[in-house]
Order: C-alpha cells, then sequence, then structure tokens
C-alpha cells in the first residue's frame, strides 16, 4: 500500500532527480524518488542468486580452468560476479557447478571471504541453463537472480529488481546492445515487454540488436515451464514465456564484457572498470 506524501527538496536536487525519469524503466517523479529511497534504504532486494558455472572452459585445452576463473585486473571473473551479488545485497548463492569445475569450490568454498553464503550443486553432466535452474529448484522460494559465469556485467540490480516488481512478471532479462548480435539470444521488444527471443539468429535476420546479458531475474513460477533432463532457458523457456507475454527486458547502459574467446578476454581485460 502507497501514500501520497509532501516533500520539500533542494532545487539542484530535484533537478537531477528528473533526468533519471525516462518515462519506460522509471516512469515520474515519484517513481524516481521511490527507487533513490529503496536503493538508500538497502530495502526490497533480492536476497538470492544463482550462478551458472559448470565446466565452461577452452574446448581446445582440456587442462585450462574454467572461463570464470581467468583472471581480469585483480579477481577473476567469478570473483567480480560475486562482487556485484555482495554489493547489492544478495547473501545466499547458490553455485551450478560439474565435475570439470570442481576447482571453484576448491577456490570460493562457502564464500565466507566474499560476506556471503555460497553452497553448491554438482551434477555429473552439463544440464543445460534451464535444466540446471530446475535441478536446484527448491532453492527458488521467491525473485532469484540467475547468472552465467562467465561474463563481465555491472548492473545496477536493485534497479533492476524495482523493474521486475512492477506489475506480474515471471521472467526479466538483462538485455544489452551490441553491433552483431548472432552469436547471441536476441530479444525483439514492445515496450519493456519481450514479444519474441531468438537465439544466436543470423546476422541478417536477427529481429533487433538487443541481446540476453547473462543475467535474469525469475519468480518461482519460471520452473513451470522448464521440461525434465537438458534444457537451456535461451530454447526452451524464453521462447514459451515470450509467446505468453511473461518475458520483460530492462535494457541497461553499465559495462558489459563477454569471454568466450581469447580476444574478447583481452578485451575485457582492456576496458573493464570494475565495481564501483
Amino acid at each position: 500500500m502507497k501514500e501520497r506524501v509532501t516533500l520539500t527538496i533542494d532545487k539542484e536536487l530535484l533537478e537531477r532527480i528528473d533526468m533519471r525519469v525516462d518515462s519506460v524503466k522509471i516512469k515520474n517523479r515519484s517513481h524516481a524518488v521511490e527507487l533513490l529511497l529503496t536503493k538508500a534504504l538497502s530495502s526490497n532486494r533480492p536476497r538470492k542468486a544463482i550462478i551458472l558455472a559448470g565446466g565452461v572452459r577452452d574446448a581446445t585445452d582440456a587442462l585450462s580452468p574454467p572461463r570464470s576463473l581467468l583472471m581480469v585486473k585483480d579477481k577473476s571473473v567469478l570473483a567480480w560476479n560475486l562482487e556485484l551479488l555482495k554489493a547489492h545485497g544478495v547473501r545466499d548463492v547458490m553455485l551450478c557447478i560439474t565435475q570439470e569445475s570442481l576447482q571453484i569450490r576448491e577456490q570460493f568454498g562457502n564464500g565466507e571471504a566474499f560476506g556471503l553464503n555460497v553452497t553448491y550443486s554438482l551434477q555429473d553432466s552439463p544440464l543445460g541453463t534451464a535444466g540446471e535452474i530446475k535441478a536446484v529448484g527448491a532453492f527458488i522460494t521467491e525473485t532469484t537472480i540467475v547468472l552465467n559465469a562467465d561474463e563481465l556485467k555491472h548492473i545496477d540490480l536493485d534497479e533492476m529488481y524495482e523493474f521486475h516488481k512492477d506489475g506480474n512478471k515471471t521472467c526479466t532479462i538483462a538485455l544489452t546492445t551490441v553491433d552483431d548480435p548472432s552469436s547471441y539470444g536476441v530479444a525483439l521488444m514492445n515496450g519493456a515487454k519481450i514479444m519474441t527471443f531468438v537465439e544466436k539468429p543470423d546476422r541478417t535476420h536477427a529481429p533487433s540488436n538487443l541481446i540476453n546479458a547473462g543475467l535474469y531475474l525469475v519468480e518461482p513460477a519460471v520452473l513451470n515451464y522448464i521440461p525434465d533432463g537438458f534444457s537451456t532457458m535461451e530454447q526452451d523457456v524464453f521462447p514459451k514465456l515470450a509467446r505468453e507475454e511473461k518475458l520483460y527486458g530492462y535494457v541497461f547502459s553499465g559495462q558489459w564484457f563477454p569471454t568466450k574467446d581469447p580476444l574478447l578476454l583481452e578485451y575485457a581485460r582492456k576496458k573493464w572498470n570494475g565495481i564501483n
């Protein structure tokens, strides 16, 4: 329940607040003030996150570490993702790993060094992004962040959470823009709603340049859309949610760097500015 209040605010501060209003993610001045107060008071934040870190490594080198353990600046990619979660109030993290990525458990343990409570889901073989989520379905008792372990991203999770909770959303994907979307999942939007989601389309037939940034917010109801066995969110779940108009996109302008090949990793090492 919301109440109407009257505030006296410095004119210069009010102008800065008004600059945040874009009529899409932030609807008006009152909405902007509410978001700022929520963030300042550290309330109403997601408390849980699932990190998908199952054995992603250089396919040409069986001895290489998982990509999420490669170093960028002074931390591994996975450590940066944990820093992002901690900075936004997350406390409980489920790390989905396989036998190929046991090094992750050896390095991060129970997460105490990060001020987090880290537990693990160990699978004998990859289940796919959706299959891994379903395997830890009991963990998803409230709005939960799901993210890939091998991308660098700096997203305002507080703002994304407020966007997600405004309305009856089952899943909200963080979206960013790239020149060539053919290697990613691509979204076609109608306002904030994702009407079509296509995984790795031909460049000439991509519905837009807005791509899945490897982080999304899900409600427990998303488990009803995941089939048994190996399945992926990108091919088996997102298109289904889009058809039912239950999939939304949060377009952000923060940093985002994939690390899936040596050239992208080197670029990330040059450009990444950390979590401020």
